[in-house]
């Protein structure tokens, strides 16, 4: 900071700060006094010193003193700044006043820093503290942060460790003495009440590498990051006693544990931990918490068979120089589903309590927002996996959403949406029955909001070639009496996402294949007046669509349909299902402009009140034999399973159904190609859909700064020329 380069950071960024101004003024200020001191030292005698000399001097050491001191009493401030950029990503945003506002209970920010860190790293910690200083502003008084370096303070290293399982990582750097490995710590602890959440170093900083040999690193978008974790651990905050009240039923949590002789020592330790916390809890569950202890080779090791059946609990060993066995397992489970919890880290009465608690939260409804995902069976044939085609993933879209809510899996062919999701995404659905339909229709009827990705044509993606071809998505029919229908055709764009393709390039007689980033119209990259003006699309400056085809609705007058993505005026349909571009034949996109160039909807948002499509019709859970005789139906049903199915017919005013015309474009192998080609773009596409969930649960308040990413604001696409004047410019 007493370097004149560093004084440049904030302006390159687009801040004009305050303090940096004041250090030039300051400058200014020091010579400019001492070119008064010397103005007036020309008039004095030589011979004697007079006490208005002596004043002169001391008002100028006293002036030049505070020029300099300033500084530093400026540098613990924040306040004078100016925020220049586009959506203004320096300053702390109104969802985050909105969200401190909130705060009932005091809040903790704990900023992990070690001194000696990576060279990367240590530009980014000044960052980090000056926003922490803001949300102390805006706090009211309910945030506290603090910085500690966990290396000079062996208590608190030690609670980070147990309790908060943060850990140092080893960096490797290099001076011009030596090379040396150094662990560092770079992290920030959110606590709020019992609820604590941890950002690591992965989780703030994002790297784009710009060469072989240049790292490019940023705080990934501090400000996001940390409004989430914040109100990720109020709507997670909890006392034990309230977990306890939120239960349905009764839970029993089992230690299937051989006896403490043939246990390791710290095992042996560690059970006794696990039946103080469990004994605490017990006591105060109000009958709601079981705690039982079995030793596996007891009765003759009976119940060591069962649960290797059962649960698929095999023997321990501590290790390979140690071959004695052992049983150590902990399971929570109720009438209908048993969580298995893992040993933690951290073998201390701290660790037993996050463990049991972390599980009973998998029980207890309310505490986030959930979130269930309907997805295409993974093909798990082994000539099909070596093919290439195991199905489509959507790893990327749950790790996204699991950020700020809970995720579940979601099993449609059941015929009943579990009454704990409060969101459904039903992503390239598949040859869907009666039963699925069933299950998704009743959710909306019930005034849920469903989120479907589907479209008439699917992408089969092998290590040798890429197809298109007809996809049975069983939901055609149900899309069809709810007013929305497809073009059978694949949208066409001028405006499109590169796509990189192998490409051979001729050496007089011996060829070379080499991967290219071409033209690639299928991808439609939409951006401006392709984006509708919803509520969804906030904050989102791009997104890219995959062999999407164009939405056509016929709505009733109960329903209304808001446009969420368009292509752009330069956009075309086609029937072909060849989608490898062919740069012989059309050398500019290689594929054909046919017929008429307009826009064309790939993503509506249809509100209202829905029809069933099983209006009329008996319940697909209904077998055939039980409907047979309608009087006797449900009596019948009953007796059989003690199961109750009836049709409702209209939905609640509250239902919303999102439609995105594309099987692909939120698919693991779609976001990688696209991450291959050196972009972000993808992590747009990611906000869309982390948007989606947050406008279908009326949670707003990330919508405006979830884009705030050093890496995801893409430029518009422009010529060379237009390249070339901005940068002289």
């Amino acid at each position: 900071l007493v370097g004149s380069g560093t004084r440049f950071e904030s302006i390159t960024s687009g801040m004009l700060d305050g303090r940096d101004l004041y250090y030039y003024i300051s400058i200014i200020g020091v010579f400019l006094t001492l070119n008064i001191l010397t103005l007036e030292k020309l008039k004095w005698s030589e011979v004697s010193v007079k006490p208005k000399h002596t004043t002169i001097k001391t008002l100028t050491a006293l002036a030049i003193i505070n020029f300099v001191i300033a500084n530093f009493w400026l540098e613990r401030t924040n306040f004078l700044r100016l925020d220049l950029t586009e959506g203004n990503q320096y300053t702390v945003s109104q969802a985050t006043k909105d969200v401190l506002s909130q705060l009932q209970e005091p809040l903790l920010i704990r900023g992990y820093f070690s001194a000696k860190t990576h060279p990367l790293l240590a530009p980014l910690v000044p960052q980090v503290r000056d926003l922490l200083r803001e949300y102390n502003y805006y706090g009211s008084g309910k945030v506290r942060s603090e910085f500690i370096d966990p290396r000079e303070n062996p208590e608190l290293e030690q609670e980070a460790n147990q309790k908060y399982n943060i850990r140092s990582v080893p960096f490797q750097m290099s001076d011009r003495y030596q090379a040396s490995l150094v662990n560092s710590y770079f992290d920030i602890l959110v606590q709020y009440g019992d609820k604590f959440e941890v950002l690591s170093f992965r989780d703030l900083i994002e790297v784009k590498l710009r060469g072989e040999a240049n790292l490019d690193v940023q705080l990934r978008n501090l400000e996001y990051d940390l409004t989430r974790t914040i109100k990720k651990a109020m709507s997670g905050f909890r006392t034990t006693d309230s977990l306890f009240a939120s239960l349905k039923e009764p839970l029993k949590f089992t230690v299937y544990a051989s006896d403490s002789q043939i246990l390791p020592a710290k095992l042996s330790e560690f059970l006794t931990q696990v039946e103080v916390v469990a004994g605490s809890m017990s006591a105060n569950s109000n009958g709601k918490f079981e705690y039982t202890k079995i030793d596996p080779k007891a009765d003759d090791g009976k119940v060591a068979e069962e649960i290797l059946q059962k649960y698929g609990f095999q023997p321990m060993v501590a290790n390979l120089l140690d071959p004695k066995q052992f049983y150590f397992y902990m399971l929570l489970e109720n009438s209908d589903q048993s969580v298995q919890i893992a040993l933690p880290e951290n073998l201390t009465v701290d660790g037993a309590r996050h463990s049991i608690e972390s599980a009973l939260k998998r029980f207890s409804p309310g505490f986030l927002k959930t979130v269930g995902l309907a997805t295409p069976p993974v093909q798990s044939n082994p000539m099909y996996m070596q093919a290439g085609l195991d199905g489509r993933k959507f790893d990327v879209l749950r790790e996204k959403l699991e950020q700020t809510h809970t995720v579940k899996n979601v099993e449609l062919a059941e015929g009943v949406v579990p009454e704990d999701i409060d969101l459904l995404y039903v992503l390239a659905p598949e040859k869907l029955g009666d039963k699925d339909l069933f299950a998704i229709d009743q959710f909306l009827m019930r005034g849920g909001t469903v989120v479907l990705a589907t479209a008439p044509y699917a992408v089969t993606r092998t290590r040798e070639n890429l197809s298109v071809q007809k996809h049975d998505s069983g939901v055609t029919e149900w899309l069809k009496h709810n007013g929305v229908e497809f073009e059978e055709k694949i949208v066409m764009d001028k405006l499109n996402e590169p796509y990189p393709v192998p490409v051979r390039r001729d050496l007089g007689g011996f060829s070379v294949q080499e991967i290219k980033l071409v033209n690639y119209p299928p991808f439609v990259d939409i951006r401006d007046k392709g984006l509708g003006k919803h509520g969804i699309s906030s904050g989102v400056q791009q997104v890219t669509m995959n062999w999407a085809s164009p939405l056509k609705l016929n709505l009733t007058s109960d329903k209304k349909s808001e446009l969420l993505l368009q292509s752009s005026k330069n956009s075309w349909l086609t029937s072909q299902t060849k989608v490898e571009p062919d740069f012989r034949m059309y050398p500019n996109l290689g594929f054909p402009v046919e017929g008429e160039q307009k826009s064309y909807p790939l993503a509506s948002v249809l509100s209202g009140q829905f029809e069933s499509y099983f209006k009329g019709k008996q319940s697909p859970l209904l077998t055939k034999e039980d409907a047979k005789d309608e009087d006797n139906a449900n009596q019948k049903k009953a007796k059989k399973e003690d199961v109750f199915t009836g049709v409702i017919e209209k939905s609640a005013t509250s239902a919303r159904l999102v439609i995105y015309a594309s099987n692909e474009f939120l698919a693991d192998q779609t976001l990688e190609v696209s991450a291959s080609s050196g972009t972000e773009r993808y992590l747009n596409t990611l906000q869309l859909a982390q948007n989606t969930a947050d406008w279908a649960l009326e949670d707003a308040a990330l919508l405006t700064i979830r884009n705030r990413g050093h890496f995801s604001r893409t430029l518009r696409p422009m010529p060379e020329q237009v390249k070339m004047f901005w940068e002289y410019g």
